[in-house]
């Protein structure tokens, strides 16, 4: 059985037992969260597609940690006008174990 999920502006593939990282999701470490924004969810039969959610379904994860990505420098210059302006920024993700999805 596997789910297609939105969470963090993104889609997601997942299955029982997956372990993935996600943009940053409020939670300590070792609590479980649901994923309600279930978009499909296929496997068992004919895949059942939402109109935009399927009703009643949803992702039981586990937050097994939490992190920073790499940095990514942000370089803006215009030639000749002495403008120039730099900035970095690290996303911060949370890593997710799936333990099961229902409906």
């Amino acid at each position: 059985m596997y789910a297609v999920v939105r969470t963090g502006g993104k889609q997601v593939r997942v299955a029982p037992g997956d372990a993935l990282w996600v943009e940053r999701l409020p939670g300590d470490v070792g609590e479980t969260i649901e994923l309600d924004e279930v978009l499909l969810v296929g496997g068992e039969g004919a895949p059942r597609v939402g109109t935009p959610t399927v009703a009643g379904a949803k992702v039981v994860a586990t937050i097994a940690g939490h992190g920073r990505g790499e940095k990514i420098i942000i370089f803006k210059a215009k030639r000749r006008k002495r403008y120039r302006r730099k900035l970095g920024h690290r996303q911060e993700y949370t890593q997710i174990r799936v333990e099961k999805i229902e409906g």
